[in-house]
């Protein structure tokens, strides 16, 4: 597989090729294939790469454009639920849903807000 944001992640380090390729242990021109697009990144290279810059695979494959991802580790059961039924609606209905959220949001930001103004 073909890792297109291993280019930036080392650039938004500054570093080289060949400091990646150090890093995990691997020829500077082996590495710069990968980078390249012209050979597939092994998993275990991806993993690597992964642990070293702190993001996750999903990241690094371009899957998701947040730098940790999202693993089902992370939600609850209730989460999880609400996000399939998120996706299962139109986006009219997406943006009913997301109209209220903003309601109830603001309403709870007052109800806060008094209450520290009274204490």
């Amino acid at each position: 597989m073909k890792y297109p944001r291993i280019r930036d992640l080392k650039e938004d380090k500054d570093l080289k090729q060949s400091d990646i390729a150090k890093i995990i242990n691997m020829s500077d021109k082996q590495y710069a294939r990968y980078e390249r697009g012209e050979t597939d990144v092994p998993l275990q290279v991806a993993i690597a790469l992964a642990d070293f810059y702190k993001v996750s695979l999903d990241y690094i494959a371009g899957r998701t454009n947040d730098k940790r991802g999202l693993t089902r580790s992370e939600l609850s059961d209730e989460e999880t639920e609400l996000i399939k039924k998120y996706r299962s609606l139109s986006e009219g209905g997406r943006n009913r849903i997301l109209e209220r959220m903003d309601v109830i949001s603001e309403q709870e930001q007052e109800q806060q807000a008094k209450i520290k103004g009274v204490g």
